[in-house]
């Protein structure tokens, strides 16, 4: 059961986070919002319910286990499922099996698995329900780039690899190239490393037209992104608050 008041809490930390993005947005300028994805890792079901009663429709997860079990728990095919942890080839076929979207793509091996297990799991091609997840035909899927100058990143392929893993997702049956993913490193500016994503973002789409996502920015970051261009960000502790102990 969800404690009481936490809908409030929600309620008041999702208004913060989308007064800062409306903010953000008229400071560079911007028109066209960016998709909010309230990045759940660490709570309960409970919690992803009360989001979705508040107008959240885009929720991220970090690992599978956790990531698959609660797609199951929470009975709303409006929802959508997006993957941001790093993931192990042989957990495709789970991903797949609840999973919008993948945002750590980064390296042709996994494009590979992703397309066998979305091949296996037989997705129809107009969304329909499969328990309490709606799917559709294809994944969506970001090449995740590493932006460390050091290789101290969270993953991701190199900028020079970044081309050959996008023709990989393009040319992979049951896989949509969305775009770019990246995670500012944490001993440089935001601005000067997502303004290189925007530059890799600017190559990939001269090649793939249609791959124009930009994942970036998460709770310490998320102004510098949106002037970036970012047209995902991925937000958790700014709206569900410090993560819970884990058992």
């Amino acid at each position: 059961m969800a404690e009481p008041g936490r809908l409030g809490v929600l309620e008041a930390n999702l208004r913060q986070v989308n007064n800062r993005i409306d903010e953000a947005m008229a400071a560079c300028g911007r028109r066209d919002r960016p998709t909010l994805i309230v990045v759940t890792k660490f709570f309960p079901p409970e919690d992803v319910m009360l989001l979705s009663r508040l107008g959240i429709r885009d929720v991220g997860e970090n690992r599978d286990q956790e990531a698959a079990a609660k797609a199951e728990a929470v009975s709303s095919a409006e929802l959508r499922w997006h993957f941001i942890g790093q993931l192990q080839t042989n957990k495709a076929r789970s991903v797949v099996g609840y999973a919008h979207a993948v945002h750590s793509v980064d390296r042709t091996s996994l494009v590979s698995a992703l397309e066998k297990a979305m091949r296996r799991a037989n997705r129809p091609p107009a969304i329909e329900s499969v328990g309490t997840v709606a799917r559709s035909a294809v994944l969506d899927c970001f090449v995740q780039v590493n932006l460390s100058v050091e290789d101290r990143g969270r993953g991701g392929a190199r900028p020079s690899d970044v081309l050959e893993v996008a023709a990989a997702i393009h040319a992979a049956d049951g896989l949509r190239l969305a775009g770019v993913m990246a995670v500012a490193p944490l001993d440089e500016d935001p601005r000067e490393a997502f303004s290189r994503l925007t530059d890799i973002s600017t190559d990939v789409v001269a090649q793939y037209p249609d791959a124009r996502g930009i994942s970036a920015g998460m709770s310490g970051d998320l102004e510098q992104a949106i002037a970036a261009g970012a047209t995902h960000l991925r937000v958790g502790s700014d709206i569900l608050g410090a993560r819970p102990p884990v058992g």
